[in-house]
């Protein structure tokens, strides 16, 4: 799992923001960034973000631009909105496999015409991705290419609650100088100058149900895409307590779901899942408590809510005792935790 987001991707969204004509100086303010990113040279330039601060400039140009997907799709929209439609219309899906052709069905409808989703399935692959039209042929693949494309490799792994380990990955683009760090991002070998820009995973994954809820995709969106790049993206983790923890969320406010509601999403009994949680190693209660500690550090990186909002998120009615339970994850206070991580770096004082 990594906290990390390389600068230069930040540089992607600033650069639209400007191309616009707006000022991208608020945005940055807003998501606690004190250097100009699209300097190198600037006082305290850092190469890398968290990923919290990558997602608050992502949902201030998302709010600007009215763009749901840039970078992610691969295409712009034609509507506002569609991309939020579209999530919640495949949160009701079964599984991948469906989801995957609902997705596809959108794209016909609400995407740009320029580009056009693929999905192939044969008994042996799935191929999954989509192809730009006139893009010129000695195009050399773009650093946001492969973010996009990871981006729709991680949200298929979300649904399901899982990552999903990748056989190969085609661009359309020819290969760029470091094609090691584009095999390192997917973690399977990657061709280029093929038809179209394509992921190819096990077929057997299209029966992986989708796990997730209205309640957990609302926080999704509202964070977009923080949940993707810090999720844990090596199939060979602890698959079944993976997928708990990501049916649980880090939004407690409403409660927190119960293991029968969990049992019960996962197709089988409580008693089965406690004990092949038990063959992983850990407890629904200890994944509870991690879920509860990641949310909390996630809701207390947003500056703007003073810490008994943090604790009403967290589904604690009294602050005292999300102040107890926190030091009890963390060994620091809510807010000792908060002003370790407005402390700049010993390299940048």
């Amino acid at each position: 799992m990594s906290d990390r987001v390389p600068t230069r991707f930040v540089n992607t969204l600033l650069r639209m923001v400007g191309e616009r004509g707006y000022d991208f100086r608020v945005i940055l303010n807003t998501a606690g960034l004190d250097f100009d990113p699209t300097d190198e040279s600037a006082p305290g330039y850092r190469a890398e973000i968290s990923a919290m601060q990558y997602s608050r400039v992502y949902q201030q140009v998302l709010h600007l631009l009215q763009d749901e997907t840039f970078g992610f799709a691969g295409s712009e929209l034609t509507a506002p909105g569609a991309f939020r439609m579209m999530c919640y219309c495949i949160i009701s899906c079964r599984n991948l496999g469906q989801a995957v052709q609902r997705i596809a069905e959108f794209y016909r409808t609400f995407f740009d015409e320029r580009s056009e989703l693929y999905a192939n399935f044969s008994e042996q692959y799935a191929r999954v991705g989509y192809r730009t039209l006139g893009r010129g042929e000695d195009s050399r693949v773009l650093v946001a290419d492969a973010y996009g494309l990871s981006l729709w490799h991680r949200f298929f792994g979300w649904l399901c609650g899982r990552p999903i380990e990748l056989k190969r990955v085609d661009f359309s683009g020819a290969a760029p100088e470091r094609v090691d760090k584009y095999e390192r991002l997917f973690g399977c070998p990657v061709y280029f100058n093929q038809t179209s820009e394509l992921l190819y995973f096990d077929s057997a994954c299209l029966s992986w149900p989708v796990v997730h809820t209205e309640h957990s995709l609302r926080e999704f969106l509202r964070t977009a895409p923080y949940q993707l790049l810090i999720m844990d993206n090596n199939p060979g983790g602890r698959s079944l307590s993976v997928q708990v923890k990501a049916m649980m969320g880090h939004d407690f406010s409403d409660g927190f779901p119960s293991f029968e509601t969990i049992s019960s999403a996962l197709s089988t009994s409580a008693p089965t899942l406690r004990r092949r949680l038990k063959r992983e190693g850990t407890t629904f209660q200890q994944i509870k408590d991690e879920a509860r500690c990641e949310a909390a550090m996630l809701w207390l990186d947003r500056p703007e809510l003073p810490v008994n909002e943090v604790a009403l998120q967290m589904g604690f009615t009294d602050p005292s005792a999300f102040h107890r339970s926190f030091k009890k994850w963390t060994g620091k206070t809510p807010g000792q935790f908060r002003a370790e991580r407005r402390r700049p770096p010993k390299d940048m004082t």
